[in-house]
């Protein structure tokens, strides 16, 4: 029978919160997969094991802590990132679990950054998978200790060994096997311990590849220290006490990857799991000073983890909390805060007020008095605090660093189906924002389109129906609209008499001018060459109003127009008959009737883009970069970077996913306006005129 785990078991009433915990009995932990690996699953283990629930939900059920959304309680999925805790060995482990499709990975890299530490889970029957990679590459670069969990080890088709020789040929020979399954698929009762040597004596026929499997491991960590590699060496062998301290070190400093098994379901191995947790993880009080800079100059700042330091930290993450408002997720550096205190928000310039101090657990909250350096709290009901945000006591303040989170690949026009509801879709738009970074609102200064963006179809269709469930706001979604603008390549004249008899005052004037190509991001400049009072200097100023407004709605399709010199020479009045509109409606139809003669082209907004992946995809990119109209600029082993023209990227993201089987991204930036070929400026001319014929 699979171990069933000896745990004090403690209520989980909401409301009820552990005891204040100081810095070095803290651990802070990412768990991070591909999706459906079973992250939510071991977090309910881990929650269960430590007795912060009395009984273990399911994902089936929609019943676990950390993925308690409505629409990741329907799609059996994780969104968002949650945080949750438990206590183990009177230590607090905090748990950021983490969603595995690549459209949530901005949850992702908030936590890692967050964490000291993380767990990364591989399916023992899929093997590694796209988003376990992703994960691997994410803990590498911020060069946190990590843990290879592998799960599902009760299920059919488990196959340890196999899985191991995965992860050792993706992720390198620093994995090496801390526990080591008794069974596997149907035959699985748990796992055997190779440090501490717990479980050994069940093995039977593996008990040898066991024990060959524990040299290894203790010449791995004999390896991460010169003198115990040189006892090692001489006396091939090292106390208990030398191995465990110095595979410990190899952990603590990235040079040891410990690789675990067993079974979320059944709670095999997650015992041995929470131990290697508080055993070779790092606490919060191990971590170097955190960097930052002085908000009032450039020099640099440094906080130690250390509750005695002046107070600072950072916003994590933002909740929209039905019944409390907004929740604001913090990570502490420095220092500590209390229930009823206050602190200073160095980005926005503000001093807050600590009504609320919670501590999280999934959808609940529990109030606390106190938290200190390296624990992971929320306060309610800030005024005017944001994910990102630095917080810090008001005399030692310091600024740190954003986490970097990825552009948006993939955007839509929206607008309300209901007229009612114009109004408020901004404001319901902007929380959404709030608790997720990455999804992007802005609205068009040209086409006037509200436009939403985020990371995939799968994440803006999923914020698209919080909008709808949430505020009850429905909206229609397109293809937005490019900004094109219009130009010239020559110079031309023209010259256009407004006259208008109407009974009463008339209007008279003429007006002749000029138009001439500006440089690229030159604008719009206007010239006088008018002598002799040919048209007097009110008139003027009327000539240039007429040409302006002619600028935003464009000649050629109804875009505005830029680099450009309109130059008005000469012309005629009435004495009588001649006044501002008419002046402003003649130099209006003299400027368009130019500007048509002066070989005019659109220009296209031209994107940055900078494409990661698999090089054995390179060929396949390529092409399709080529396909778009692309430019090629440069290329690395796994990279491409390309000029691509904006008009061809908007469905750029299901495409990349289907030719790199989801291991692809991108990122983009606009570059530059360059000419539109002469094909494609006919289509956008005939779809603009088939446009405002629809409109009237």
């Amino acid at each position: 029978m699979v171990q069933v785990l000896e745990r004090e078991v403690r209520s989980s009433k909401k409301g009820e919160a552990m005891a204040q915990f100081t810095t070095d009995k803290i651990r802070n932990i990412a768990i991070m997969a591909h999706s459906h690996a079973g992250k939510t699953s071991l977090v309910e283990a881990i929650l269960f094991a430590g007795g912060a629930i009395n009984a273990k939900g399911t994902v089936e059920a929609g019943t676990t802590v950390s993925d308690f959304q409505a629409d990741e309680i329907a799609r059996k999925i994780s969104i968002n990132g949650s945080v949750s805790n438990c206590k183990y060995r009177d230590n607090k482990i905090t748990l950021l679990d983490t969603p595995g499709y690549a459209d949530f990975i901005g949850e992702v890299l908030t936590a890692i950054d967050a964490a000291d530490g993380a767990i990364l889970l591989v399916n023992a029957v899929s093997g590694i998978e796209i988003g376990a990679e992703r994960a691997w590459k994410l803990i590498q670069a911020q060069n946190k200790p990590c843990a290879i969990f592998i799960n599902k080890m009760d299920k059919e088709n488990a196959d340890f060994d196999k899985t191991y020789e995965a992860i050792t040929t993706k992720f390198g020979k620093k994995c090496t096997i801390m526990t080591f399954p008794i069974g596997e698929s149907a035959s699985f009762k748990g796992v055997a311990n190779l440090v501490t040597k717990a479980g050994m004596d069940g093995l039977g026929d593996a008990k040898e590849k066991a024990k060959k499997l524990r040299e290894a491991l203790i010449e791995t960590a004999a390896e991460a220290d010169d003198e115990l590699l040189e006892k090692y060496l001489e006396a091939g062998e090292l106390t208990d006490d030398e191995f465990k301290s110095a595979f410990g070190a190899g952990v603590k400093a990235g040079t040891i990857v410990p690789v675990l098994c067993g079974s979320a379901t059944s709670d095999a191995g997650v015992k041995e799991l929470l131990d290697m947790i508080i055993d070779l993880m790092p606490s919060p009080a191990l971590q170097s000073p955190k960097k930052g800079k002085n908000p009032k100059g450039s020099e640099e700042e440094v906080r130690e983890p250390k509750a005695d330091m002046p107070f600072s930290a950072q916003v994590i993450k933002t909740i929209i909390d039905p019944y409390v408002g907004q929740l604001s997720i913090f990570r502490i550096f420095s220092g500590n805060i209390a229930l009823h205190s206050s602190f200073y928000n160095v980005t926005t310039g503000e001093r807050e007020r600590v009504t609320q101090l919670l501590e999280i657990q999934g959808k609940n909250h529990a109030t606390i008095d106190k938290a200190e350096a390296g624990d992971i709290v929320a306060v309610a009901k800030l005024k005017n605090t944001h994910t990102g945000d630095s917080l810090a006591d008001e005399k030692s303040p310091i600024m740190f660093d954003q986490v970097v989170l990825p552009e948006p690949a993939i955007s839509f026009s929206v607008k309300p189906k209901s007229k009612g509801d114009v109004d408020k879709i901004s404001a319901a738009l902007a929380k959404l924002s709030s608790e997720d970074c990455t999804f992007k609102i802005t609205r068009d200064a040209q086409t006037r389109e509200l436009i939403v963006a985020g990371l995939g179809d799968l994440h803006l269709d999923i914020m698209l129906k919080r909008l709808k469930e949430r505020y009850h706001v429905e909206v229609d979604k397109g293809t937005p609209k490019v900004a094109y603008k219009e130009t010239i390549t020559a110079k031309s004249e023209a010259q256009y008499k407004h006259k208008k008899q109407s009974g009463g005052a008339g209007q008279f004037a003429e007006v002749w001018l000029r138009v001439e190509p500006l440089a690229h991001g030159t604008g719009f400049e206007f010239v006088s060459e008018v002598v002799g009072g040919a048209i007097p200097g009110p008139f003027i100023v009327s000539c240039e109003k007429g040409i302006r407004t002619a600028l935003d709605k464009g000649v050629l399709a109804g875009y505005p127009i830029v680099d450009v010199r309109a130059v008005v020479y000469d012309g005629k009045t009435h004495s009588v008959d001649s006044k501002d509109i008419a002046f402003q409606m003649a130099a209006r139809h003299a400027f368009k009737e130019a500007f048509l003669k002066a070989k005019p082209v659109l220009l296209e907004p031209i994107m940055e883009v900078e494409i990661t992946v698999p090089e054995e995809c390179m060929g396949d990119i390529s092409g399709s970069v080529n396909s778009k109209r692309g430019r090629i600029l440069g290329m690395g082993v796994s990279t491409i970077s390309a000029h691509i023209p904006l008009a061809e990227m908007f469905k750029y993201a299901p495409e990349l996913k289907s030719l790199t089987a989801g291991r692809g991204t991108y990122t983009m930036r606009f570059s530059n306006y360059e000419q539109v070929p002469a094909k494609t400026t006919e289509a956008v001319i005939a779809q603009a005129k088939q446009a405002k014929e629809g409109e009237e």
